[in-house]
């Protein structure tokens, strides 16, 4: 202190120094003092002095004070003041009285110029971001402040410093781990600043676990109810958010928006809400808006939309819009938030409309939010986004679309009138007093036919009661007589407006429907009224009005079917030709798209306009105009000879189109017949292994019986050479009885085979039979494919195969017969050489005379078994007989087969040939219609075209 009283003086010293010459003897002090605490003490009066004396200290002391901050690192009270210093020079958050005395435009000019030759060496950043490193308090805050600064005097090429700085911004992210809430919280002010603008940067701090940690900052301050750190973290989200694809795909797939669904619960009682909140859910709506804006990609949109139906956030978010004393503002965001969540997510939309207010009784949210619309006393604003909900209701939804028409079609109109339905709000607005809801209740319904020509046609069914006594008229005509009337009707607001909204109703109504066109033209004064409109010379207000007259002549005129003699297309041009002229009529039609408030509908999706008069266009509406400008300006210079030939090149392409369908029918016909026949193939196949596998497993089964056979025949060789002595003999007798009973089980087992496999063969004669009953089936068919034929003929082969297979399988069973006869005779023969032995000892044949008894009933037994298996061996036999035969009919039905596939493919090449040929006149009729300026769609869309129609044209029918 003693040093600062000698510098700046005491009141004895006689004249007081200029605040100049004590910054420099401040200066000369910090680069020339030896003593730490003399340096610490010129610092510390460089900063008392650097609020008041910014130029000076600026000028003077920036180089000294970072010198200080690279050399005296070890101290942290002087790096503390030279960062506080620094930060006083650079920064422009100067103290009321110091905004007075400077211009602010200066002051911006000195924090700019100083930033810049701060950051000139880049070391100096790299240094401030070491330093920001620091635990110590009074270096990491002040360090923070000072990059901020820097930041927001210099914000792109600080951040292109950071970026090529090794870990620049991971130490940054560091902040918000920081336990001392002021730091936490100028951290997240500081990567606000970092991240503005600089998608490389967003995405490494995003990778950085920024997600995680800004949520629970928010959980922690309270959600909704927190303070402005809760605003701050919600910036800087949307700083991360914005306009970036990956880091949003990264927030969706690390489930952080389930996070999101707490920030908008809402109690019963949402009176007195602090301005703080209000400003938070505001922010937080947002961020839901960044996450589904039309503006992203359709996938990523599409996602998002999907799991905030499934976590639940929609839901929170039409409580929120039933809710009762909700500020204005915040609901209006909330109408936007929904709108844009249910946008084109049929899911969405579906959900939206189950949706109902709590009344009594319960209505759709839907009808009560077009009760806003068309209420005049409604906010601007407010009616503006009721309107934006409904269009993205809407968007992409027919399904939607017919349910808000079906309100207006007589079958369905509610006879109590107890509930109001959304067509008759609709029509409410579309005839009410207020130019506004004129307006909006004509680009809703106009919303509501959108790409949809089956709900054009049944909207002309539409029938309304205009007064007592007077028969009603249908809603066309009540447009067109409204649009007539013009400024006849006293309304508020625009005089245009009204009209405007009309003529984009009707024009929407008419494109593409030629039905629709045709019930314009039946009123005989809607033509006059057109052309009169658009041949007068009025002011610049009225252009826009005749631009869309002249547009809704021109549909008249492209979309004419010729069905009314007296507006056929030739002679409303003619009538165009005589009352308006050509060039004067192309001119009125580009009055729309010249128009300022067209090109700013054009740019997004969602109605913001800052006053009532300015709604003039809706944005799908100016896609409209773009599509129909051109092809428009072409119709009208069409003379009679061009349409008559494209009308001509029209109906022989849509001949050549039925012949082509009708081929392209018989052919899926054959496609069908071939898949049959192919499955048919296929199960006779499995079929044919399952029997080929049963009759391997007999014959491994037949093996093991002749090895059993060989081995008894081996052991009764052994016991016969023993049979001269007595006890021989009865030894041979009792295994004689023991091989005979064996041979009786084998006996029934072969008997037993022989049974399955006659049922293997009736079964194989089934399907012979199925198989001629098919193959006349086939020879039947006019026109089958020639590969289910050449199909059939393998299948006949594989037939016959199979025969081949079980004659040889029969033999070999035929002659396992014989061997077992051959057997039995041995059997015989020894049972009578074993006779006298029997005979010649009486005690023990008079001891077993029931075994002499015994083996006479099995020899007399297996006799007849051996009898049957000759008589089975013969019906086998005559099976076989009967096979062959059966193969001699199927080989005669292949010839016959092999024929009709020569003659069926002599026909398909005569279909070529002439498929071939009206190809080429397609082709030339093609050229010629390109030539006359027609677009020509390609066969698949007209085939779709074609069918599309003809379901519209079904579903019409089931209305009516």
């Amino acid at each position: 202190m003693n040093f600062l009283r000698g510098v700046m003086g005491g009141p004895s010293a006689g004249p007081q120094p200029s605040g100049a010459e004590t910054i420099q003897k401040l200066c000369d002090r910090v680069a020339s003092s030896t003593l730490l605490d003399d340096r610490r003490d010129a610092v510390r009066a460089l900063k008392s002095l650097s609020k008041k004396y910014r130029l000076e200290v600026g000028i003077q002391a920036m180089e000294h004070l970072i010198h200080v901050l690279q050399t005296d690192r070890s101290d942290s009270e002087i790096i503390g003041y030279a960062l506080d210093t620094l930060y006083n020079v650079i920064s422009n958050d100067l103290e009321e009285e110091e905004q007075e005395e400077n211009l602010p435009k200066q002051v911006d000019d000195l924090g700019s110029q100083f930033t810049e030759i701060f950051i000139k060496q880049q070391e100096n950043v790299t240094l401030l971001l070491t330093l920001v490193e620091e635990f110590d308090f009074h270096v990491r805050w002040p360090g923070v402040k000072l990059l901020t600064s820097l930041l927001k005097q210099q914000g792109p090429q600080v951040q292109q410093i950071i970026l090529v700085s090794p870990m620049g911004v991971s130490r940054l992210m560091d902040l918000l781990a920081d336990s001392r809430e002021v730091i936490r919280n100028d951290g997240v002010l500081l990567l606000q600043q970092l991240t503005k603008s600089n998608a490389a940067i967003q995405k490494i701090v995003a990778f950085e676990n920024a997600f995680e940690r800004l949520l629970d900052i928010i959980t922690e301050e309270g959600n909704s109810d927190g303070g402005i750190v809760v605003e701050d973290c919600l910036l800087l989200l949307q700083n991360l958010l914005k306009n970036n694809n990956s880091n949003q795909n990264f927030f969706k797939e690390g489930s952080y928006i389930q996070r999101m669904k707490p920030w908008f619960e809402v109690g019963d009682d949402n009176c007195g809400w602090s301005a703080q909140k209000v400003t938070n859910l505001h922010l937080m709506l947002q961020l839901v808006r960044v996450l589904v804006s039309p503006t992203n990609p359709p996938g990523a949109t599409s996602s998002c939309q999907k799991a905030m139906f499934h976590c639940g956030l929609l839901e929170q978010l039409c409580t929120i819009l039933m809710a009762t004393g909700v500020p204005a503002d915040i609901l209006t965001e909330t109408i936007n938030t929904v709108s844009e969540v249910i946008r084109g997510c049929q899911m969405n939309q579906d959900y939206f409309a189950s949706v109902n207010a709590p009344s009594n009784p319960p209505r759709p949210a839907i009808v009560v939010l077009l009760m806003s619309m068309v209420n005049e006393r409604q906010p601007f604003v407010l009616r503006c986004a009721v309107l934006y909900c409904f269009q993205c209701f809407l968007y992409k939804n027919q399904k939607g679309q017919g349910e808000i028409v079906s309100t207006l079609l007589p079958s369905t109109i509610d006879a109590t009138g107890n509930s109001v339905s959304a067509g008759q709000l609709l029509c409410g607005g579309l005839f009410s007093t207020d130019s506004l809801s004129n307006w909006c209740a004509a680009v809703a319904l106009a919303h509501a036919l959108q790409e949809n020509a089956t709900l054009k046609e049944q909207l002309l069914r539409v029938q309304l009661a205009t007064s007592i006594g007077n028969p009603p008229v249908s809603l066309l005509q009540q447009c067109t007589n409204i649009l007539s009337q013009g400024d006849k009707i006293d309304r508020r607001g625009s005089k245009v407006q009204t009209r405007v909204g009309l003529l984009m109703l009707l024009c929407t109504w008419l494109s593409n429907c030629s039905i629709a066109v045709t019930h314009f033209l039946h009123n005989p004064a809607n033509i006059p009224f057109l052309t009169g409109q658009i041949a007068e010379n009025l002011g610049e207000e009225e252009q826009l009005v005749q631009g869309l007259c002249a547009l809704l002549l021109g549909i008249s005129i492209y979309y004419n079917d010729n069905s009314l003699e007296n507006y056929r297309k030739e002679k409303l041009k003619q009538l165009i030709e005589k009352r308006i002229g050509r060039e004067n009529f192309i001119e009125k039609l580009g009055f729309i798209s010249k128009h300022e408030l067209y090109s700013r509908a054009a740019q997004k999706p969602q109605p913001s306009f800052s006053s009532p008069d300015h709604m003039m266009f809706d944005h799908e509406f100016t896609k409209l105009v773009k599509e129909l400008e051109g092809v428009i300006s072409k119709a009208i210079y069409k003379s009679s000879e061009e349409d008559k030939k494209e009308e001509e090149v029209k109906k022989t392409l849509e001949q050549h189109d039925n012949i082509v369908t009708h081929y392209k029918k018989v052919i899926r016909e054959q496609d069908q017949e071939l898949e049959e026949l192919k499955q048919r193939v296929n199960t006779l196949t499995s079929q044919n292994e399952q029997l080929q596998a049963t009759v391997t497993q007999q014959v491994s089964q037949i093996q093991q019986h002749k090895d059993q056979y060989n081995l008894l025949k081996v052991q009764l060789g052994k016991d016969n050479q023993h049979h001269n002595s007595h006890s021989d003999t009865f030894q041979m007798n009792g295994i004689q009885t023991e091989e005979v009973s064996k041979l009786k089980e084998e006996l029934e087992e072969w008997k037993n085979k022989h049974e399955l496999l006659q049922g293997q063969l009736r079964e194989k004669d089934s399907v012979i039979e199925k198989l001629k009953s098919s193959q006349l089936e086939m020879g039947t068919m006019e026109q089958s494919s020639q590969t289910s034929k050449s199909g059939g003929l393998e299948h006949n082969n594989e037939l016959q195969k199979e025969l081949e297979m079980l004659r040889s399988q029969i033999k070999l069973q035929s002659a396992e017969i014989s061997k077992l006869q051959i057997e039995n005779q041995k059997l015989q023969v020894m049972n009578a050489t074993a006779d006298p032995v029997l005979g010649g000892s009486g005690a023990t044949a008079a001891n077993n005379p029931e075994l002499e008894g015994r083996l006479e009933q099995e020899i007399k037994e297996l006799k007849s078994e051996v009898k049957a298996l000759s008589e089975e061996k013969e019906s086998l036999k005559q099976h076989l007989d009967s096979s062959s035969s059966t193969v001699a009919i199927l080989q005669d039905e292949k010839s016959k087969l092999q024929q009709e596939v020569a003659e069926s493919k002599k026909e398909q090449d005569d279909l070529l040939v002439l498929l071939a040929d009206q190809d080429q006149k397609l082709s030339a009729l093609k050229v010629k219609l390109k030539d006359l300026g027609v677009p020509i769609e390609d066969e698949d869309d007209i085939e779709s075209g074609d069918q599309g129609d003809e379901d519209e044209d079904g579903d019409e029918e089931e209305q009516d």
